[in-house]
């Protein structure tokens, strides 16, 4: 098959064709509902699963890594703001780098955001599982035994438990975007007050001799552990994925990614800070339901614990809900490009939703789940969504260039130093990752090329006609 021109693979999808109100997605979601699909998205991975990981890495100066990681994701943020505010569709920063990046770089970022969605679903749920026997022990004083609870690898022979919250999260996406917008709302409120209720035990046990050899292992640890931190934000950009079931995207996108990047920042510093002042931070080796056991070190009692993995299991459940959701949105768009099947942009009638597409994916994120580490799961989405927003700040600068005069909601101050700044924070991220995510994510992208140059290139939308922008 002869390769195609380079003009092909830059060819842009004219702004004025992104999107459109008859992709058959239905507009139900205000402001307050997309801001908590971003929290929803966000807030949870990183305190309940991940920061068992970060602090071995870094020691107290895991606050730091999150300070870090939050700083990193701000610039990226004001981007997709930008970007979300003047290309309200579906798709999030795929549909943003068609516009302004060419086909090809769009299909590599598109092919990010599936490792970056599809992988932290089934890390989330991986975590999920901890909780869940850190709950049954607290109440029934049962465990899921290791071969249901823990994938092969970590002594287990398939993660049933993570299997059965990717269900879960199936079985509310298949009734509709609104709805699964309310159970949302509900699971955010829930894992908030968990998190307020631990910093209220937590600081009982506050000592500040637990900061006193701060950074062990200096800036490399610092960074190295920002690195893995950043996948814990990786739902702010969710709200950008739902540009086409908004009802006034314009105006709310923008405003949801900002406000959910603020509240899960703020939250996640201040848990931070309390579970290394009540725990010194070697304790923390091994453990993926850290917050829970800090609680009943400090209390005695499993009470607290139990209400404290409650939390975390509804918690952790909403963030795979919601990442769900953001994977097959951005599925959607590449489909009705035609860079990945059409299957995946067919929209039941009844429910409004790519149906079809939400459970091949959920299919796929459930076999990751239950049979694949946490840990790797982790670093390859992490580096998935770094590469992600370090192009959403190429995007917002291009735009600029080629559309200076196009409606925009809201600007990056300082363009183009503030997106400079967050591209160099992603890639400076990227090179604290470890050599195996690295070769993860190399074999990743060969494949996608692969998938590209034999299936999406020649049935690309823009194959058939690519009428000149308008500038």
């Amino acid at each position: 098959m002869p390769l195609p021109e380079a003009a092909a693979l830059a060819r842009r999808t004219p702004v004025d064709r992104l999107g459109g109100d008859d992709s058959g997605l239905r507009r139900s979601l205000g402001l307050w509902q997309l801001t908590m699909i971003s929290v929803g998205a966000t807030l949870g991975t990183g305190i309940f699963v991940v920061l068992g990981e970060a602090v071995p890495k870094a020691g107290p100066a895991v606050v730091v890594s999150f300070v870090l990681a939050g700083f990193t994701a701000l610039f990226s943020a004001l981007s997709y703001a930008e970007l979300a505010g003047a290309i309200p569709v579906a798709g999030s920063s795929y549909t943003y780098a068609c516009a302004t990046l060419g086909e090809l770089v769009a299909w590599v970022c598109g092919w990010c955001l599936i490792l970056e969605y599809g992988v932290s679903v089934a890390a989330v749920a991986v975590g999920w599982g901890q909780y869940v026997n850190e709950f049954l022990d607290g109440t029934l004083g049962v465990t899921l035994p290791a071969a249901l609870s823990a994938p092969p690898g970590d002594g287990g022979v398939v993660n049933v438990a993570a299997l059965a919250v990717v269900l879960l999260a199936l079985a509310f996406l298949l009734g509709g975007a609104r709805e699964s917008a309310r159970a949302n709302t509900v699971m955010v409120c829930v894992k908030i007050a968990a998190l307020l209720l631990f910093c209220g035990i937590g600081v009982t046990g506050f000592r500040s001799a637990n900061f006193a050899d701060f950074a062990p292992y200096g800036v490399s640890g610092i960074s190295a552990a920002a690195g893995t931190l950043f996948f814990s934000y990786i739902g702010f950009d969710a709200a950008s994925t739902a540009g086409e079931e908004a009802r006034d995207a314009r105006r709310d996108l923008p405003r949801a990614i900002i406000l959910s990047l603020g509240l899960v920042t703020a939250l996640y510093v201040l848990v931070a800070v309390v579970a290394v002042g009540a725990r010194p931070w070697r304790g923390f080796a091994g453990s993926q339901a850290s917050l829970a056991g800090i609680t009943r070190d400090l209390t005695g009692q499993d009470v607290w614990p139990v209400l404290l993995s409650l939390g975390a299991v509804v918690a952790i459940a909403s963030v795979v809900l919601t990442v769900l959701y953001g994977q097959t949105r951005i599925l959607f768009a590449m489909s009705r490009d035609g860079l990945v099947p059409r299957v995946f942009s067919r929209v039941h009638a009844a429910s409004g939703t790519p149906r079809a597409c939400t459970l091949l994916v959920a299919a796929f994120c459930g076999l990751l789940a239950a049979v694949v580490p946490l840990g790797q799961l982790a670093d390859a989405t992490s580096i998935g969504t770094l590469f992600a927003f370090g192009l959403v700040n190429v995007a917002v600068v291009v735009l600029r260039r080629i559309r200076p005069g196009m409606r925009r909601t809201f600007r990056v101050p300082l363009s183009p130093l503030l997106p400079a700044v967050g591209l160099g924070l992603c890639l400076w991220l990227m090179t604290n990752l470890s050599p195996v995510t690295w070769l993860v994510f190399d074999c990743w992208m060969i494949l996608g090329l692969v998938v590209y140059f034999g299936y999406g290139v020649r049935h690309s939308r823009l194959a058939t006609a690519t009428p000149p922008e308008k500038k």
